[in-house]
Formats: C-alpha cells, structure tokens, sequence
C-alpha cells in the first residue's frame, strides 16, 4: 500500500471516529447531562443528539421515569415511649435532570435519608393509637415534608407509603384484651338498650290495649243505653197504648197483658241455669185458666175480625177466665 492510500485510509477512520464520537443516541426515559470542559452546557433528550467531539462530554446519564425504593426498617419511639417498628416505601421521579446530577450528590441514598428522617420525626410527634389509626395522614405529613425537602434536587415525591407498623408484643397483647373488654362493653350497652326498647314497646302495647279496651267499654254503655232506652220507649208505648184500650173499655187487653208477663216470667224461672228443680205453683189451675183465657181472647179477636170487614159491631167480646177451684192443701 502506498503512502497516499495509507493517509486516506487513516483520514477516514479518523472522520468515521469523530462522527461517532459527536453523535449520541439517548432512549427513552433518559436524558444525559453535556460537560464541556467538565462545565455543565446542556441535557439531551431521548433520540438522536450532536455534540462536538473530544470537546463536549456525557456527564450523568439520568433515569427520567418514576422510581421506587424501599424505606428500611426501624425503630419509632411514639409520643407516649411506644416503640415501634416502621417500614415503608418512596415513589419519586426526577424532573430536571442537571438539578438531579449537580445539586446533590447520590440522589437515591439522599432521599432514602431524608425520607427516614421524617418518618421518626412525623410518627415520634403522635400516639400510638394515632399511629395506628391515622396512616394516611402520617403519608400525607411525610409527602409533603419530604416534597418540600428535595424540590432543589428537581426531584418530585410523588408518594410516600407507610407499609407495616409493629408494636411490641407485650402491647399488642394488652391491646388485644383492650378490644375485648371494649366490645364486651358495647355487647352489655346494646343488650341493656335492647331489653329497654322492648320495655317501652310492651308499656306502649299495654296502654294502647287499655286505650282500645276503654274505648269498646264506652262504646258497649253507649249501645247498652241506647238499646234500654229503646225498651223504655217500647215500654212505654205498649203501656200507652193499654192504658188507651182499658180507656175504651176493653179489658181483654189487660187480661192479655197480665198473662203475657206471667208466662215469661215462669219461662224465666224455669229456665234459669243454677235452678234443678222446678216448682209449680201451688194453685197450678190458675196457670191454665189464664191459658185457657188467653185461648178465648184469641177466638174472639178472630171471629171479630169477619164481622169488621163485613161492617158489623167491633166492639170485643170479654170473656172472663172462670175462677181457681179451691183445693185442699
């Protein structure tokens, strides 16, 4: 090979080496930090990018996309001397990367530090009942803190998340019997309200029955005296009307009235429930003579009732029932 072919050949390996020495590809996710002169110039973005070779330099190649990291256990010691085991976990994301390579240094262990140290100061501020009973405003207290801290960096905090708390044995124990006792407490509260709502509502069945009951009382009077002034007014009027027909002369209505009452009342007598035996009366005829009268009374108001129709005399017949025929005792 001659010696111009030889300078040739070396000019382009030299131009080919310069030309992928200026060119820097950059994926997606990434950004790279351009130094010139270990001086901070400029970021490349995802893609193809240019910088002057053997004058411009990559310096940090950083993670844009979301990362997480876990917070290690350790040791909380609460308000009231509780101590705790606490872990967790941090979301962050970078935001501007020449922030991220030049205003701190190890990013990830800075915020790992930085988150731990708030955790003890935000959890070691409160109870442990809180602790255990307010994680999401113990995350939110922490974010917030945490953001406020590495905002320099051009890092954002995205999340801060409290994973598992865990108090000592011992107090988990004593926590334990707490619960029971408290919900044996609530048990007997609710049972004892129970039984005094089943109270109220049985003292409320009981006056509403009584209400109901004084109220059928009431409306039973009222009908009972509605129906014996109805019989009064009957009463009344049937006497009326007897005292008009003796008026008028006619006697067989009293004698009718008279036997009308007396055979009731022996059918009362007779039937009554607590009598086993019934008496006769001692002058036994009387009863049937007083039949035997009515009997004429109903003849003689049949066969007067032709001669009505026929225009003949109305006036009724009397006819008196003979007498009770002594008898010897």
């Amino acid at each position: 090979m001659s010696g111009p072919s030889l300078f040739v050949l070396v000019l382009l390996v030299l131009a080919l080496a310069i030309v992928f020495a200026g060119v820097k590809t950059v994926p997606q996710g990434y950004e790279f930090t351009v130094e010139r002169f270990r001086r901070y110039i400029r970021t490349l973005t995802p893609g193809l990018n240019l910088i002057i070779p053997f004058i411009d330099r990559i310096g940090n190649r950083v993670n844009m996309m979301e990362q997480v990291h876990d917070v290690p256990t350790q040791e909380v010691i609460t308000k009231d001397n509780a101590t705790v085991s606490v872990d967790g976990v941090v979301f962050y994301q970078v935001f501007d990367a020449a922030k991220a390579s030049y205003e701190v240094s190890r990013l990830d262990t800075s915020i790992l530090a930085l988150t731990t140290t708030n955790i003890r100061t935000v959890m070691g501020a409160m109870d442990l009942d809180q602790l255990l009973s307010h994680r999401d405003e113990i995350n939110e207290r922490l974010l917030r803190v945490v953001d406020a801290a590495v905002s320099p960096w051009g890092v954002k905090i995205n999340r801060i998340e409290i994973k598992d708390i865990v108090p000592p044995a011992d107090l988990v124990a004593a926590m334990a019997r707490q619960m029971k006792a408290e919900r044996e407490k609530r048990a007997s509260i609710l049972e004892a309200e129970g039984m005094r709502q089943a109270q109220i509502l049985k003292a409320e069945g009981q006056k509403q029955s009584q209400i109901l009951e004084a109220e059928g009382r009431r409306e039973a009077a009222f009908r009972d005296a509605e129906a014996r002034e109805r019989l009064g007014e009957a009463d009344a009027k049937a006497t009326s009307v007897l005292s008009s027909a003796v008026a008028g002369g006619d006697p067989a209505a009293l004698n009718y009235y008279i036997a009308e009452k007396y055979v009731r009342a022996f059918e009362r007598l007779a039937g009554a429930p607590n009598q086993k035996v019934v008496l006769m009366p001692y002058e036994a005829t009387a009863l049937l003579s007083t039949l035997g009268g009515i009997g004429e009374l109903a003849r003689d108001a049949f066969a007067a009732a032709p001669a009505r129709r026929s225009g003949g005399p109305t006036g009724p017949s009397v006819s008196k029932a003979p007498p009770p025929a002594d008898r010897e005792p």
